[in-house]
């Protein structure tokens, strides 16, 4: 599988994560990747899954610029699994978050 359809894959990860608790938080905030890299392990072959578990942090970010005003950035990691539970890459996005004025 082509490193830019994992890239797409693993953002939407962290992406869907990131909208989902700025949509529970009931503000208008803007989110923007700011940073990535990536690390590929293994030829992806077959279905890849992605995932993300860093619901905690990106809740935290956005808490912290509701409090402050202030933009907040939180890294956040999605890693790609094979049909085997193999680890084939590794992604990394460093999101930005601000309440919208």
């Amino acid at each position: 599988m082509f490193w830019a359809v994992q890239g797409m894959a693993a953002e939407l990860t962290t992406g869907a994560l990131m909208m989902r608790q700025i949509q529970k938080s009931g503000k208008r905030i803007s989110m923007l990747v700011l940073n990535n890299n990536a690390n590929f392990s293994k030829k992806a072959t077959g279905r890849i899954t992605f995932t993300c578990d860093q619901g905690n942090e990106v809740n935290d970010a956005i808490q912290k610029t509701i409090e402050t005003g202030e933009g907040q950035t939180v890294w956040m990691k999605s890693v790609g699994v094979n049909e085997e539970g193999v680890i084939v890459s590794t992604f990394n996005f460093e999101w930005t978050v601000r309440v919208k004025k």
